[in-house]
C-alpha cells in the first residue's frame, strides 16, 4: 500500500559514511535499491509500503498469508478455534522469542493488538474496533471476543500493521526508541538505520523459523531516482532493485547478467481528487475529469502495454471484484459539457509530481496533455518522493497520483481506508458519503458470502458513480535483480520471503 508517517530527521553524512556503499560484496548480505526511505518500524503508524514490505521481515504476525497471496496460514498462532457463534476466537501460540530473546507471549499479542485497536498513533483502528476484549488464560492462549461476526477478521490479523511487537520493550524503551530500532520477531532485526539513505537488517538468531533463513542481512537503500536506481542493479552495485520502470524492462532483459521479475499484483494506480479544495468537489467535476483522461493512452505510452485499465478501487482477480463496473469512455467534448453545466468551465489545478518517479512524471504530461483538450488547465509541481505524503495528509494538494496493494486477502482493508471514512480521510481525498460508509461498515460484518458480494458490488458502483477519485490502471510488481541471487519473490499482496531468499 502507498501511503501517513511519523516525521524523523534527515541522515547525516557521518552515518552514511559509516555505514559505506559496498554492501553488495559483503558475503550472504543482499543490497536492494528502492525509492523512499522508511518512515517508522512501529507498525500501527504507517499505511505506507515503503514500510510494510521491511517490517514484513522484521515481524511476524499471528496469522501469516501464504506466498501464493491467496489463502491464510499459522504464523505466530500455531493454531486458532472460532466458535459457533462466530463472536470467540481462541489461538494458540507456538514457542518463540523475540530477537532479545525473550518469550513472545499472549500478553504480547494482546498489547499489540490493543494498540492497533486503541492507540492514538494508529492508523487502522477503524479495523479492529471490532475487538470487544482480550483474555490471557497462559502465555500460549490468547482468546478473542468480538462485539459482532467479522468476515474479514482473520484477514485483518495478516495485516502488516497487526504485527507482534515486545510489550516489555516498547513500555522499556518508549514507543519512539521502539519505532526507530524495534525489537524484532520476525526473520531479521535493525542492526542500524541511516535515515535518508539506507536500512541495515541483520539475521535473528532467535527467529523461530532461523534455520529456513539463509541470508546475513538485508540492506534497503533509498535511491530515489529510477535511472540511478538500474544503473546501479545493471553495474552489480546492488543486487536487486524494486520499481522498475515500464520503460526499462524490454531493455534489462535482455542483459544476461539480470533477472527481471513481473509478479501478480493487488496494485492499482489512481488519481487522488482532493473534494475540500473548491470546484473538485463537486461530482459532475470529477466525472468531467473521468471523461476527459484517456486511460489507454496512459496503458500504451507509459506502461508499455504492461498495465491494464482499472474500472474498479478492488484489483481485478482480487475478492469481489466487479468486472462489469462502469468504464466512462474517453470523450472531452462530455468533459467539456459537463463542466460548463457545474460552473467550472475554466478549471484550473495544481498536481504534485514526484519527481525522479518516471512513471509519475510521464503520466503527469500525458494527462497535462488530454486535460487541456477539455479546457482544463494542470499546473505541475515536482516535489521530492517523500514530501508527497505529508502534503496529501495535510490537504496540500489538489490532484496526485498515488498508488495502493492490498495487505490482506479480504476487500474489507481497502474498502474501509477509501471509502469508510476513517482515520486517513478516505485516502487523503476528504471524499464524504454517509451512506457509503454506512454499507462499508455493514459489509464488513455481513457473513453470507452472496449478500455480501452484492454489497461489495454497490460499493463499487457507487464510488464510479461518485468519483472517489479516477481509476487509472492495475500492473504487476516489476523487480530485477542479478543472477546468483534466487528465490527474489513478491507475492499479490506485496510481502517479500527474504527469509528464502539467497545470493551466491
Amino acid at each position: 500500500m502507498t501511503r501517513r508517517h511519523l516525521h524523523l530527521a534527515a541522515a547525516t553524512a557521518l552515518a552514511a559514511l559509516t555505514l559505506g556503499t559496498g554492501i553488495a560484496e559483503a558475503a550472504g548480505v543482499l543490497s536492494i535499491g528502492r525509492r523512499e526511505d522508511s518512515t517508522t518500524f512501529d507498525p500501527i503508524a504507517t499505511a505506507q509500503n515503503i514500510d510494510f514490505w521491511v517490517f514484513s521481515n522484521v515481524f511476524d504476525v499471528l496469522v501469516r498469508v501464504d506466498k501464493t497471496g491467496t489463502k491464510l496460514e499459522p504464523g505466530l498462532a500455531e493454531s486458532w478455534e472460532v466458535s459457533s457463534d462466530n463472536l470467540t476466537y481462541t489461538f494458540t501460540l507456538r514457542d518463540a522469542k523475540f530477537s532479545d530473546g525473550t518469550p513472545i507471549t499472549a500478553e504480547d499479542a494482546k498489547f499489540s493488538l490493543t494498540r492497533i485497536r486503541d492507540d492514538e498513533l494508529s492508523l487502522w483502528s477503524d479495523s479492529y474496533k471490532i475487538i470487544e476484549d482480550m483474555q490471557t488464560p497462559d502465555d500460549h492462549t490468547l482468546v478473542v471476543k468480538l462485539t459482532s461476526p467479522s468476515a474479514p477478521f482473520l484477514s485483518t490479523l495478516a495485516m502488516p500493521g497487526a504485527s507482534i511487537v515486545s510489550k516489555k520493550a516498547m513500555e522499556e524503551m518508549g514507543e519512539e526508541a521502539y519505532a526507530a530500532k524495534p525489537v524484532a520477531s520476525g526473520a531479521f532485526t535493525v542492526k542500524d538505520w541511516a535515515r535518508g539513505d539506507r536500512v541495515v537488517l541483520e539475521k535473528n538468531p532467535n527467529f523461530w523459523q532461523a534455520d529456513r533463513v539463509k541470508l546475513d542481512g538485508v540492506e534497503w537503500i533509498s535511491i530515489p531516482d529510477d535511472n540511478t536506481r538500474m544503473l546501479k542493479v545493471q553495474a552489480g552495485e546492488i543486487d536487486a532493485a524494486i520499481f522498475v520502470p515500464f520503460s526499462r524492462v524490454a531493455q534489462l532483459k535482455q542483459d544476461p547478467d539480470l533477472e527481471v521479475h513481473l509478479e501478480p499484483s493487488t496494485r492499482e494506480d489512481a488519481l487522488l481528487i482532493n473534494h475540500e479544495h473548491g470546484d473538485l468537489g463537486k461530482k459532475e467535476v470529477r466525472q468531467a475529469l473521468d471523461f476527459a483522461i484517456d486511460k489507454q493512452a496512459i496503458i500504451d505510452t507509459v506502461t508499455f502495454g504492461i498495465g491494464e485499465v482499472a474500472n474498479s478501487y478492488i484489483p481485478k482477480g482480487a475478492l469481489y471484484y466487479y468486472a462489469d463496473n462502469l468504464r466512462r469512455p474517453y470523450d472531452p467534448e462530455k468533459a467539456k459539457q459537463l463542466l460548463e453545466s457545474a460552473g467550472a468551465s475554466d478549471l484550473s489545478f495544481d498536481y504534485l509530481v514526484k519527481a525522479g518517479d518516471e512513471v509519475d512524471e510521464q503520466i503527469a504530461v500525458l494527462l497535462q496533455q488530454q486535460l487541456a483538450k477539455a479546457g482544463v488547465t494542470v499546473n505541475i509541481q515536482k516535489i521530492d518522493a517523500s514530501q508527497q505524503w505529508d502534503q496529501l495528509v495535510d490537504g496540500n494538494y489538489d490532484v496526485a497520483v498515488g498508488y495502493w496493494t492490498n495487505d490482506i486477502l479480504d476487500p474489507d482493508q481497502k474498502t474501509t481506508f477509501v471509502l469508510g471514512d476513517d482515520t486517513n480521510m478516505n485516502y487523503m481525498t476528504r471524499y464524504k458519503a454517509p451512506d457509503v460508509a454506512k454499507l462499508v461498515a455493514e459489509a464488513r460484518i455481513e457473513m453470507d458470502p452472496a449478500k455480501r458480494e452484492q454489497m461489495y458490488v454497490e460499493l463499487q458502483k457507487q464510488a464510479k458513480e461518485d468519483v472517489n477519485w479516477v481509476d487509472l490502471y492495475y500492473s504487476p510488481y516489476i523487480n530485477v535483480s542479478r543472477k546468483g541471487v534466487s528465490n527474489f519473490y513478491q507475492n499479490p499482496l506485496g510481502r517479500f520471503f527474504l527469509e528464502d531468499t539467497d545470493k551466491q
